[in-house]
């Protein structure tokens, strides 16, 4: 039996039961093949999908590898089978429009075209497996694979336009091809944010500027917080108060920002915080100060060490002690800066190895700032403000024992102490 013999079955069927004309029997017939070849596609779509997924399901339960159970999970297969169906359809056109082959051509395009499409759609979805299957190494985790993903997408999809207007005017690839490189300025001109976009992600891939993961500040964006995910076009922040920023690709290399991932591969996070002392709660330190002093363990020893020094230079030199600016002498504000370093050395969230100092700045109106720098161990947002607020707490507390005080603006109440009459002249 020929392909003629089969492509007109019905179109015999009809004439010779003799209720049908000519040409009512030749639309007939064309719709009937039509309406066959459906049916006996979907049932080969259906068997080769059952097939094919209950195979490799198998396949990929036996493999080591998880590079097949991403394939599964893209449809890759299933848009495979679809392609095989497709080819089938185009193969079958002929035999349909057998009484129509001025229409043949205009169907086989547009099989071809929906071939193109599921094509490119094949591409993508091998293109997914192996972003996802990259992301399971974990030198690939921080490393923005989708700007490259989508840059190949492009590419692809740019071809398959170019492929499918080919089809429908009947032209030539090379034809289609030598107009695009006369359109290539405007084509530049209107990719020209993809194209800055894919050369900002290879250059932040190479120099490792950001990578997936890292805190990174742009205050002149609004950004602070943790960067999600990178793509050709832009870079998704989660802010900590959960906002969501997006900033061009291209600003993470024509724009200034702080990463602050030196910090979290570090030791430590730093501690940079001052307390105020007023000025006039300075003192020299007499005798009786001293021996009250010696009771705080953590400066005993160098309380006494430093007394016995002291009182050796000023005999030595024959020091007129009558008088407590002569000669050397222990100030109560330096006795507290020596506590506060034992104080931190002997603290357990406080990195030992890193950077650890008090120093005395410079005075201001609100009194001698006395900072501590040092580096906390945790480095978790959370803990370190616990860590810095315990710090802090003791240190304050602390202040008194050393007859310090602390700067703060004045209150109502702390003017009503001072003037007895600003209650009566409030009230007037």
């Amino acid at each position: 039996m020929d392909k003629s013999t089969v492509a007109k079955y019905f179109y015999n069927l009809l004439k010779s039961s003799g209720y049908f004309s000519d040409s009512a029997a030749i639309y007939l017939n064309v719709a009937l093949n039509f309406l066959v070849i459906m049916i006996l596609s979907f049932f080969l779509f259906k068997i080769l999908r059952y097939t094919a997924l209950s195979i490799l399901h198998k396949l990929a339960a036996k493999t080591k590898t998880s590079f097949d159970d991403f394939l599964i999970k893209n449809r890759v297969f299933v848009y495979v089978t679809n392609l095989a169906i497709l080819f089938v359809i185009y193969e079958l056109i002929p035999l349909v429009l057998v009484d129509f082959t001025d229409y043949e051509i205009y169907f086989e395009k547009f099989i071809e075209i929906i071939i193109t499409f599921v094509g490119v759609w094949i591409v993508r979805s091998i293109l997914l497996t192996f972003k996802d299957y990259l992301r399971t190494f974990r030198s690939f985790k921080d490393k923005p694979i989708e700007s490259y993903i989508q840059v190949f997408m492009i590419v692809i999809w740019i071809f398959g336009i170019i492929v499918v207007l080919s089809k429908l005017t009947g032209k030539s690839l090379d034809g289609f091809l030598t107009a695009l490189g006369a359109f290539s300025a405007v084509l530049l001109l209107i990719f020209k944010d993809t194209i800055l976009g894919f050369v900002a992600s290879i250059q932040v891939t190479v120099n490792d500027t950001v990578r997936l993961g890292d805190w990174i500040t742009m205050e002149k964006y609004g950004a602070d917080g943790d960067v999600f995910e990178i793509n050709l076009a832009s870079v998704k922040i989660r802010n900590f108060d959960n906002t969501i920023t997006t900033i061009p690709t291209y600003y993470l290399i024509s724009d200034s920002f702080k990463n602050w991932r030196g910090m979290s591969i570090s030791g430590g996070r730093r501690i940079k915080r001052s307390i105020l002392i007023k000025a006039n709660s300075i003192n020299f330190l007499n005798e009786d100060d001293i021996e009250n002093l010696k009771k705080i363990r953590l400066i005993t020893d160098y309380i006494q060490n430093i007394q016995q020094e002291i009182d050796e230079f000023n005999t030595s030199h024959a020091i007129d002690k009558s008088i407590s600016i002569n000669g050397r002498n222990q100030t109560n504000f330096g006795v507290f800066r020596v506590y506060v370093d034992r104080y931190l050395e002997n603290h357990p969230e406080i990195n030992k190895d890193m950077m650890m100092m008090t120093r005395q700045l410079a005075p201001t109106a609100e009194g001698i700032p006395l900072e501590i720098y040092a580096f906390s161990k945790d480095k978790v947002w959370k803990n370190y403000e616990h860590v810095i607020a315990g710090i802090f707490d003791h240190l304050l507390a602390s202040v008194p024992y050393f007859d310090l005080e602390c700067f703060e603006s004045p209150t109502t109440k702390d003017i009503q102490k001072l003037s007895p009459n600003f209650k009566a002249s409030k009230s007037k």
